[in-house]
């Protein structure tokens, strides 16, 4: 029987949902791997605090204070999905709690919260924390990796990840806090999106040295929800072309897009690689497919290989059936159990190192939009 650890929620919304959910269908994995149990809540929402002690007969503490679950000694570890203005600080006192952490991107508002978290990740050497991101996790995604780990792509000669919605095509849509600059924070879609679109390139050595970033705010003004009209300031739309280097110092052009007004895209995330020896892609909108081309001579062709359901940590599901956005999520949660177990991951989670990286990268974009030129990234400091 594997061990368990013993988890609180703090922010019980749509994320912290999904992560009960994937503990509630556990037993899908055949891993040996350890179980989350989930024993405390913290939200303001009674209804989204209810969902988990109706669901969960594990729930032990209920509350709207965050600390007190941080000072329970029967809690291990922290999911934390909260604001983006909330992060530096209650990333910070989980930490210091000792409470292993798995918290959402950006990983703090700026790139100074960022440091506040990283500073207390330092003074607590023994805590494993790491930012959500599983997309990557998708079985078809996977098989990029590998040829990427396997160097079958060649000579890189060109990167291209994205992340795209159309939700906010829809102009009589109330504004949220995700529009608001003073919760959001000025990366606006990037500092939602970002770390999805960076998480392939990044954990396999791909580092962007420098940016050019164009910026769109699309919406300029948002209903309220009260019957009035009020100032929608951040960034709808990003896109950055970056230099990158490989792990040999190799250098490539590489581009990531962050859009909330991509028409015709629901929940859309790719990650594109074009080489001289071959090139392959992964778009969501077709999940199982892994697609790929290999150079003969002149000519290429593009195939579609179905990859159906091969995750990297292995499940009672057949083979022969699809996978999808709640299997990724139950796969980058193994990733997270066995990180914290101590355990090896061929692929693992978006890493405190990396948070860093891409807070570079988007203060950067920043930088470059304003400015109307290429910044380098070590002008970040």
């Amino acid at each position: 029987m594997s061990k368990k650890i013993r988890f609180g929620i703090i922010g019980c919304g749509l994320m912290g949902r999904e992560f009960g959910s994937a503990v509630a269908r556990w037993c899908h994995l055949t891993e040996e791997v350890a179980k989350p149990e989930i024993v405390g809540v913290c939200d303001r929402n009674t209804t989204a605090t209810a969902w988990f002690t109706d669901n969960f007969d594990t729930v032990r503490y209920v509350t709207d204070d965050y600390k007190e679950l941080l000072q329970k000694e029967d809690i291990d570890a922290i999911y934390c999905a909260l604001p983006h203005n909330l992060h530096a600080k209650v990333y910070s006192d989980i930490i210091r709690a000792g409470k292993h952490l798995l918290g959402e991107k950006p990983f703090g508002i700026d790139f100074e919260a960022n440091a506040e978290i990283l500073k207390a990740i330092e003074e607590n050497p023994d805590v494993i924390v790491r930012c959500a991101s599983e997309f990557p996790f998708f079985p078809a995604c996977q098989e990029l990796i590998r040829w990427i780990k396997e160097d079958k792509f060649g000579k890189i000669i060109e990167v291209r990840a994205g992340f795209k919605h159309s939700s906010d095509m829809d102009l009589t849509k109330p504004i949220n806090w995700k529009r608001m600059i003073e919760i959001n924070g000025e990366y606006g879609c990037m500092g939602d999106l970002g770390i999805h679109t960076q998480h392939v390139p990044f954990h396999v050595g791909w580092t962007p040295k420098n940016v050019y970033a164009v910026l769109s705010n699309i919406a300029t003004q948002r209903p309220d929800g009260k019957g009035g009209v009020v100032p929608c300031k951040t960034w709808d739309n990003a896109t950055l072309v970056c230099d990158a280097t490989d792990k040999k110092g190799n250098e490539f052009a590489m581009v990531f897009e962050t859009k909330r007004m991509s028409p015709g895209s629901t929940d859309e995330w790719y990650i594109e690689v074009d080489g001289l020896d071959a090139s392959a892609k992964f778009n969501s909108n077709d999940p199982n497919a892994f697609m790929y081309t290999q150079a003969v001579g002149k000519e290429q062709a593009w195939c579609r290989l179905n990859i159906g359901y091969k995750p990297q940590f292995k499940t009672i599901t057949g083979g022969i059936f699809e996978f999808g956005f709640t299997d990724a999520i139950l796969q980058m949660w193994c990733s997270f159990m066995k990180e914290v177990s101590g355990e090896e991951v061929a692929f693992g989670c978006f890493t405190p190192e990396e948070t860093l990286l891409s807070h570079k990268l988007l203060t950067a974009a920043l930088k470059s939009n304003k400015e109307k030129r290429v910044v380098v990234l070590d002008e970040v400091k």
